[in-house]
């Protein structure tokens, strides 16, 4: 698996500790860890959280990404820009019992979580856990057991009403502000991260020119 971490600019100074604790649980799994940033306060590319929305969707939707972990100061943000976008399916994650549950319930591909509100003495214990619960096991298995069926079956119909309520990622970027879309992946390492890893050339093409804009 391939996850990628997202910062915006309200809790960049938190980047660093936020990667080290994920990627720390994502080793014990041999899982891969990208960070796209914002990587410190003053990052010159700043991102708001409906950008995160934008870049989680464009890698997700690109196969530049399996995961995408992001947040903001409630998470509540983060959480309503992923799910705006086709192909993600984004939880609001606050303990580790909301990481389990989102993943053997809702088997979704984003989490969003609070890096400011709750977020005190102690925090990088509850994320580390959180990150733990998360992974643990293979998601969509279902909580408790006697409701793994109408879970699994309740999956399927929301990835079916996304299909219809969504339109493909390459024209929304084409019609997306363009400021607006650019700023998502103008990042200092995005196109090296990207690039490598994207698997749809029709969306690494709609991001090129972005990029050129």
């Amino acid at each position: 698996m391939r996850i990628a971490l997202i910062n915006e600019n309200s809790q960049a100074a938190k980047n660093s500790l936020i990667y080290s604790e994920l990627k720390k649980v994502a080793d014990q799994h041999g899982y891969e860890v990208d960070n796209y940033g914002m990587y410190s306060a003053d990052d010159p590319n700043s991102i708001t959280y409906v950008q995160c929305g934008i870049l989680a969707a464009i890698l997700l939707n690109s196969g530049a990404a399996d995961f995408v972990v992001t947040g903001c100061g409630t998470g509540e943000g983060a959480m309503l820009g992923c799910n705006a976008f086709p192909g993600v399916q984004c939880g609001h994650i606050v303990d580790p019992a909301d990481a389990f549950m989102f993943s053997q319930i809702n088997a979704g591909n984003a989490v969003a979580f609070p890096f400011a509100k709750g977020f005190g003495w102690g925090a990088e214990i509850n994320l580390r856990y959180m990150f733990e619960r998360l992974f643990e096991v293979a998601p969509g298995g279902g909580y408790p057991p006697e409701r793994v069926e109408p879970e699994q079956r309740n999956k399927k119909i929301l990835d079916a009403v996304n299909e219809v309520t969504h339109r493909d990622m390459v024209t929304i970027l084409k019609e997306l502000d363009p400021a607006l879309a650019k700023g998502a992946v103008s990042g200092s390492r995005f196109q090296e991260l990207f690039f490598a890893n994207c698997k749809d050339e029709k969306i690494a093409e709609a991001v090129r020119e972005l990029l050129a804009k």
